[in-house]
């Protein structure tokens, strides 16, 4: 009896830690995402492209890290490191397979907010060099940075603390008209923030409330303190970028390998420099010294931290919110699912974790993204060979840096910012597609550049939902549900068959950001329903078919199966008379749904479409513009289909 009680036991403890030890490893698959791709990696097919990648990615690490840690007010070395740790952790914990992580005009811009603040820079007469110190560097420049890692660290803290509050679910109210126009707003403050060193002009350090007109003001006002020699080197420096970088894009399936332009550039200017002494003979501002190694990792000081909120918070939403548009769109891209919620987790630690390592706040930028795109990056191994390049520049290659002109600096990031400067050519789709869309865009760049980013952002959110919710009571629908499926009862004798392929399914509500990825969801959920059910009976009536056949010809009902025949295509109306209003997320969403649909053998048709609706589709992308989609009624809907059905049926039978 004690035995039996001792397995019973053992039973039920065994029962007990199974499962937990299973769910472990789900989650650690789940927060570790680096353990579902990397046991699959195919090095044959994917290893030359992500070196490739990679070597490119580089060089835009390296550049953009030198820039935006000036653009941070700190020594342009710890950009350097701000491009190296944060795309480690990025690779680790982020589910973006072309998301290249480091560091970011947008945060760096809002960290040398409290950089300036803080530690100004007449202190830094108040300091002298050591020769103790980290890298032999001035106890002022560690003052600056450990600032601006104190940024890092607590934006870092506040996306944690947003990844265990599970706001990823939240990310529905940040629609692309207001992203965009942040990302571009922010894009124009960081153009502003390069103009003295494309002038070559020496100016205080301006920010807060229409700092971005006080900036121009104060250009030309010393008009007459522009350097023509740097204006000149950055006006053939723009000129050289921008166009071996369209010729690049032109050519790119001509050629394996485009031209690394950034990188050619940086050694030209570098090596001019060094050879007239343009520092001395015209009074260019160079880059300065750079030291080699990375020093051991200190905390960053904590007893900033409470005179930094304001930043902390504005590095830990426009950074998530800029990188997680670019993780979505490179999903969407690609075909593979993004979790907004572990994206909080990822550029949170890639925040919190590289503060101890002198660096400064991170994210991804929309042109190291592009420049994956292009080379033919296939994962984040592609950013994890771009780390040991850069590690490679800051142990030997570094110092040769420190003759580049600032000039050329700035003009490599002001033409790495076109990406969302060009930004403004969605305004025409917004204006076709939803004019107040095209005005919560207008309205929320102008408080961008009048203010700030974080600003911007907040007031495009709040202007976004009191919108909604003014407009939601004028829908012309009684119905809490956002769909209602409707069955097909109708049948005739001739052509019972393509009747039972055919769903109705009547939207309900008007089709925005705040349900449009329910309305996905949803309608997919259906359709996957409605294929396996029909797969099922499918597959027993043609099993009950060929038996019934077999055992009639052969008098056995155990011979070989006949193959079953391919599944017909099936067909979905999609009743939008209660769609009384959209926005460009909604008409994006019903575009993407029409391809989704598309890809599984499910021909739509658009019923009760108002001309706005067909008019807003066109300018999403026309759904197919070989046969008609959209119709005036569900019966002409059925109509079509019914005389397509006919159509290829005569043509089989002419084929026989």
């Amino acid at each position: 009896m004690t035995g039996a009680k001792r397995k019973k036991k053992g039973m039920l403890w065994s029962k007990m830690h199974t499962p937990h030890c299973e769910d472990f490893k789900q989650w650690c698959r789940r927060r570790l995402p680096i353990l579902e791709w990397a046991p699959h990696y195919n090095l044959k097919e994917n290893l030359l492209p992500d070196t490739m990648s990679g070597i490119m990615l580089a060089v835009q690490q390296v550049t953009q890290g030198l820039a935006f840690a000036i653009l941070s007010s700190v020594h342009p070395v710890f950009g350097l490191y701000g491009s190296l740790f944060p795309a480690i952790i990025y690779a680790i914990f982020g589910m973006g397979r072309h998301v290249a992580t480091g560091t970011f005009a947008l945060t760096s811009l809002i960290s040398a907010n409290a950089v300036e603040r803080l530690v100004p820079l007449s202190s830094q007469n108040l300091t002298t060099q050591s020769n103790t110190s980290t890298l032999g560097l001035s106890d002022f420049e560690l003052q600056r940075i450990g600032v601006a890692a104190a940024v890092s660290f607590l934006g870092g803290v506040i996306q944690v603390a947003m990844f265990a509050l599970q706001l990823g679910r939240a990310t529905f109210l940040l629609t692309e008209p207001v992203i965009s126009a942040m990302t571009t707003g922010a894009a124009t403050h960081v153009v502003t923030s390069q103009v003295k060193y494309l002038l070559g002009m020496k100016m205080p350090y301006i920010s807060g409330p229409l700092g971005f007109f006080y900036i121009y003001a104060y250009v030309f006002e010393n008009i007459k303190s522009v350097r023509l020699e740097a204006l000149l080197l950055s006006l053939l420096s723009i000129v050289v970028l921008v166009l071996v970088k369209e010729l690049n894009e032109q050519f790119k399936r001509k050629i394996k390998v485009v031209l690394p332009v950034d990188l050619v550039l940086i050694i030209a200017a570098s090596f001019a420099c060094y050879c007239t002494n343009m520092e001395i003979t015209y009074g260019l501002e160079v880059v300065g010294h750079i030291p080699e190694g990375i020093p051991p990792p200190r905390a960053p000081p904590m007893n900033v931290l409470s005179a930094i909120i304001t930043e902390a918070f504005g590095v830990a939403l426009v950074g998530y919110v800029a990188s997680l548009a670019l993780a979505q769109g490179s999903a969407k891209k690609y075909k593979y699912s993004v979790d907004d919620n572990q994206e909080f987790l990822a550029h949170g630690l890639s925040n919190v974790i590289p503060s101890f390592f002198f660096c400064i706040p991170s994210a991804a930028a929309m042109g190291r993204t592009a420049g994956l795109y292009s080379t033919g990056a296939k994962t984040q191994v592609a950013c994890l060979i771009s780390c040991i390049l850069v590690l490679i520049v800051i142990y030997s290659v570094g110092p040769l840096l420190s003759w580049l002109p600032m000039c050329v600096l700035a003009s490599i990031i002001v033409v790495g910012l076109k990406g969302m400067l060009i930004q403004f050519r969605d305004l025409k789709k917004y204006w076709n597609v939803d004019k107040i869309d095209w005005g919560i865009w207008i309205s929320t760049y102008i408080f961008t550049i009048c203010f700030a980013a974080n600003v911007g952002l907040l007031f495009g959110v709040v202007c976004t939902l009191a919108i909604v919710i003014g407009r939601f009571p004028r829908a012309k629908t009684l119905s809490i549900k956002n769909m209602k499926e409707m069955e097909l009862k109708v049948k005739t004798e001739t052509d019972g068959e393509t009747l039972q392929q055919v769903k109705i399914i009547s939207i309900n509500n008007p089709l925005v950001f705040l349900n449009a990825k329910k309305f996905h969801t949803d309608l997919m959920n259906i359709i996957q329903k409605e294929n396996v059910s029909n797969q099922l009976l499918d597959d027993i009536s043609k099993c009950e078919q060929n038996m019934l056949l077999n055992s009639l010809s052969n008098g056995n009902c155990n011979e070989e199966v006949s193959q079953p025949c391919p599944n017909e295509k099936s067909f979905l109306i999609l009743d939008c008379s209660g769609v009384t209003f959209f926005d460009y997320s909604g008409v994006s969403m019903l575009v993407e749904v029409y391809n989704d649909c598309k890809s599984r053998s499910v021909d739509v048709s658009l019923a009760h479409c108002t001309a706005s609706l067909i008019k807003a589709m066109k300018y999403c992308g026309n759904p197919d513009s070989e046969k008609p989609v959209s119709f005036d009624s569900v019966s002409a809907a059925l109509s079509n289909i019914y005389s397509s059905k006919n159509l290829s049926k005569l043509s089989d039978h002419s084929e026989v």
